[in-house]
């Protein structure tokens, strides 16, 4: 039965790493030897065959001379010269009239080579020599032929390999125990190299473990400069940035915490205010509120409410800490500001508002944009005197705000833009804290800029740069 796709994957995927470092290097050293082994055997063999066939020529041509010829001829004797190490047959091959083999054999009763063609050619021809491997009763001669003195004959001496082939089985099993010992050499190899190489991974992998366990984000020690330590360098970059969105959040929630606890208190006291008067209008002993007072609390309570209302805003906008939305658009800052100075000045009727604006276009959210916009003009209309002017310019994507209030003091400028940051001038007027923090936040967003300085009018400059370009002139 076959198995099912997803499961012949999980199963291709269950050896570990170490696992499978130790079966590649196994399998690699192992490969190796095995090659080496079966180099050395077949280039033994291959000597051994050479010097057996360079020996048997050798003889076979001392042997073809005239009187060593004439002693095997008459004598019919096999001189020890001619002999050698193994089983030796030496015969005499006439190739005419008829083929006709004479034997000088030493043992007549041994099992009798079948010569053939190659043996034959050279008895007719006189020169040059035969070599090659014959069987004969079960045994493996090697068998040369060489020209005699008498024409039409050749000499032909044939040695058993049974010697040879001794050697080579002994060679064989000596090399194949070898290359399985050096498989298994591999295999403790392999595994040692995945033990301490991969000794930094189980370390940084444990590391790992206990920081998800412990949610403690200690950066992890880092040692040496190789691809581990560059891991453990960016999961240790990873640490801070979420030690950093952490530590955001913390303070986000404790200062928010902070921020609505004092309007959710003075509603509360209004609102216990208002249920007294109002069970106090069925008791005559009771002390009742006058409607002007009754009135005053009422109006409180809608102030405090809106307050409430627009801090709720603020944070879950700074909250809001995904990058910038994925549908953009080319937004006309000019139209923009425009737009958002005619909503201040409905708020905001006792500040005259001067306007001066270049076309610029930003790609980005509009409505964050337009929010940070309204947010610098609120500013600037909150601190202005009763008709006092602020002054709006916008060029080349830099928009300045200028109010006539009391400034900014130089100590207070590199804080103003953080969440909840007041001054001590600005802690009895309402407001969260959170506007320019929004500002800031947008800037960043739009990879753009926002700072405080002091404004030639005596009061303060908040200036928001945006990156972006004019607009295209358009043709006729």
């Amino acid at each position: 039965m076959t198995p099912a796709p997803g499961r012949s994957r999980r199963l291709g995927f269950r050896r570990s790493l170490a696992g499978r470092v130790t079966l590649l290097t196994t399998m690699a050293v192992g490969l190796t030897v095995a090659l080496v082994a079966a180099g050395t055997y077949l280039t033994m063999r291959m000597q051994l065959q050479d010097s057996l066939d360079e020996s048997l020529l050798d003889r076979a041509r001392a042997a073809a001379s005239a009187d060593a010829l004439q002693q095997l001829t008459v004598a019919n004797d096999i001189p020890s010269w001619a002999l050698g190490a193994g089983d030796i047959r030496i015969a005499f091959l006439t190739a005419e009239p008829e083929p006709e083999v004479v034997s000088a054999d030493r043992s007549p009763d041994a099992a009798r080579i079948a010569l053939g063609d190659p043996e034959t050619l050279v008895a007719l021809r006189g020169r040059g020599s035969s070599l090659r491997t014959v069987e004969a009763g079960g045994e493996r001669f090697r068998v040369v032929a060489v020209p005699a003195q008498s024409t039409g004959q050749a000499l032909v001496i044939a040695q058993s390999l049974e010697a040879q082939e001794k050697v080579l089985a002994k060679v064989g099993v000596v090399t194949l125990l070898l290359g399985l010992a050096g498989v298994v050499l591999a295999g403790f190899a392999g595994w040692g190299v995945a033990r301490n190489g991969l000794k930094p991974v189980r370390r940084l992998t444990g590391a790992v473990e206990t920081i998800a366990r412990t949610e403690q984000l200690t950066p992890i020690p880092v040692e040496g400069d190789d691809e581990i330590a560059r891991l453990s360098t960016s999961f240790n970059q990873m640490l801070a940035a979420l030690e950093a969105s952490r530590d955001r959040q913390r303070r986000l929630v404790a200062d928010a915490g902070h921020e609505l606890r004092t309007p959710l208190t003075s509603l509360r006291t209004n609102i216990d205010l208002l249920s007294q008067a109002t069970a106090a209008d069925d008791d005559p002993h009771a002390l009742h509120l006058p409607p002007e007072a009754r009135q005053e609390l009422m109006d409180d309570v809608r102030a405090q409410t809106e307050e409430l209302t627009t801090l709720i805003g603020d944070l879950v906008e700074l909250a809001r800490d995904e990058p910038l939305a994925h549908v953009v658009e080319t937004i006309d800052l000019a139209e923009l500001v425009e737009h958002a100075v005619s909503r201040v000045r409905r708020r905001a009727p006792g500040v005259r508002f001067e306007v001066h604006t270049d076309a610029w276009e930003v790609v980005g959210e509009s409505g964050t944009l337009e929010r940070a916009v309204t947010n610098l003009l609120d500013n600037a209309a909150k601190w202005s005197p009763a008709g006092g002017t602020v002054r709006v310019h916008l060029a080349d994507g830099e928009l300045s705000v200028d109010d006539e209030g009391p400034g900014i003091a130089e100590h207070d400028r590199p804080h103003v833009f953080e969440r909840f940051y007041r001054a001590e001038e600005s802690r009895s007027m309402p407001g969260s804290g959170l506007g320019l923090a929004i500002v800031a936040q947008a800037a960043e967003r739009h990879s753009g800029s926002v700072r405080a300085e002091a404004s030639a009018y005596g009061g303060a400059r908040l200036v928001l740069r945006l990156p972006g370009r004019p607009p295209a002139p358009r043709d006729l």
